[in-house]
């Protein structure tokens, strides 16, 4: 078989990466191999996310780019896969006369049958979604891991359908995979020498509550950490209303679970929250967040906020800020409100002018980069062990991570990638932390 190249863009979550990986594996089996360089790539594939504005333009924009590599290679297959081409359908390949496959969400199973026919000239495009009945097997393993930490799909959708979000229009309903098959991808990931998972979800902490004699999340965790080889476990993203007791004594009582969890609120304000449709109001939000902080004292907790959402006054928006002061977010993703077509959302009339939107994201982001910064510079002198992944930030480094989600960089030899270690942390900066080997922890 003939090795031809192929290299994907891939754009938005880490559901999107992973998509991606799946995607590297089932081509394989046709001969492709991935490779970095667009200008030596057999077929370009962009794996497409649309939950941010401008997404359908940024996609358009490159494939006017990758059009010249096409007519400079005749036989190049270029396609468009993940939300963008869920939401965009035949009208992309409409648009598009040089495009040759569009595959949505839930199609992934479907595109070596696909590229077997593009490879022929054929047209196509797939963009119906799987049913929780069908049990197709939506998510191919990845084979070949070679990292340390790898994600690991266990559901896919949403039914919460907040009026902002295109989630649901685009990864349709809820969906749990079957643990048994979970477990065996882990045991696969373990036997690879993978020592970390991210078990990935568009509601992660949902898995199983549609699906008759399945676990719960919290059940699943357990059993996740049950597989020898597998060191942490870590998960995202979760919804607040779905993080139950069950699952916040997890962090009290399975080690392997890390202290870090995604819990986005997206705003601080009841008024906003309920024309969000997010379910619900600003003291149930807390009331997890400090469950948690008393499970897993130290627990670093990161999220999402939006704002200039339509009709949010500066009261709603010093009720954000006032939230954030009482979580104190180790991290926080800020976006500034767009409207998606199809959501309840973009039917609602926004107040705020562009300028207004940027001044508040500023004041956020300026609280936010205070707090990340008092918090790393409470790690300091304190011992932290490390998940070593990579080379540093300069010559002499390497870089691991800790339980928290903490980067942390120290002089070390690359030899040390791989393994668990100790470090002293003797320096704090607003996006990583500096360490020592620590010689007697």
């Amino acid at each position: 078989m003939n090795e031809k190249h192929l290299f994907i863009e891939t754009f938005g979550c880490q559901m999107n990466v992973n998509d991606s990986e799946r995607i590297v594996t089932m081509l394989a089996d046709l001969g492709y191999r991935p490779t970095t360089v667009p200008a030596d790539a057999d077929m370009i594939l962009l794996n497409t996310c649309s939950v941010r504005g401008g997404a359908e333009e940024k996609v358009y924009k490159r494939l006017s780019h990758y059009r010249s590599l096409k007519k400079a290679h005749s036989g190049l297959i270029l396609g468009v896969g993940g939300c963008v081409a869920q939401q965009e359908g035949d009208h992309l390949l409409q648009k598009f006369p040089f495009l040759d496959l569009v595959f949505g969400t839930h199609n992934l199973h479907l595109l070596p049958d696909m590229v077997r026919g593009a490879e022929k000239g054929e047209r196509r495009c797939e963009t119906a979604f799987i049913d929780n009945d069908q049990r197709l097997d939506l998510f191919p393993p990845v084979k070949g891991a070679s990292r340390l930490s790898r994600f690991v799909t266990v559901m896919q959708g949403c039914d919460n359908f907040c009026s902002y979000c295109i989630v649901p229009y685009v990864r349709g309903r809820e969906i749990s995979r079957r643990a048994a098959d979970i477990l065996d991808e882990v045991r696969q990931l373990a036997d690879e020498g993978v020592q970390e998972v991210v078990l990935l979800g568009q509601n992660v902490n949902s898995y199983g509550l549609k699906s008759a004699n399945e676990p719960t999340f919290a059940q699943l965790i357990r059993q996740v950490a049950g597989v020898e080889g597998i060191r942490r476990i870590r998960f995202t993203t979760s919804h607040p209303k779905d993080m139950s007791d069950e699952l916040i004594a997890c962090f009290a009582d399975v080690p392997k679970l890390c202290g870090q969890v995604h819990l986005p609120a997206q705003s601080g304000s009841d008024v906003v929250l309920s024309r969000m449709n997010r379910g619900y109001a600003r003291a149930a939000y807390l009331d997890r967040i400090r469950a948690l902080k008393a499970a897993r004292p130290g627990i670093a907790i990161t999220g999402d906020m939006i704002v200039g959402f339509p009709g949010e006054s500066e009261a709603d928006f010093e009720q954000t800020l006032t939230l954030m002061e009482e979580v104190r977010y180790a991290d926080l993703f800020l976006f500034v409100y767009s409207a998606r077509p199809g959501t309840k959302a973009a039917e609602l009339p926004e107040e705020l002018s562009r300028e207004q939107k940027v001044e508040r994201l500023e004041r956020l982001l300026a609280l936010q980069r205070r707090i990340t910064l008092e918090i790393n510079r409470s790690y300091l002198g304190t011992l932290q062990e490390l998940l070593v992944e990579g080379e540093g930030k300069r010559p002499g480094q390497v870089s691991g991570k800790a339980e928290s989600g903490r980067i942390v960089n120290f002089p070390g030899d690359p030899a040390l990638i791989g393994s668990f270690v100790t470090v002293r942390i003797v320096a704090a900066y607003q996006n990583s932390l500096l360490g020592e080997l620590a010689r007697n922890p």
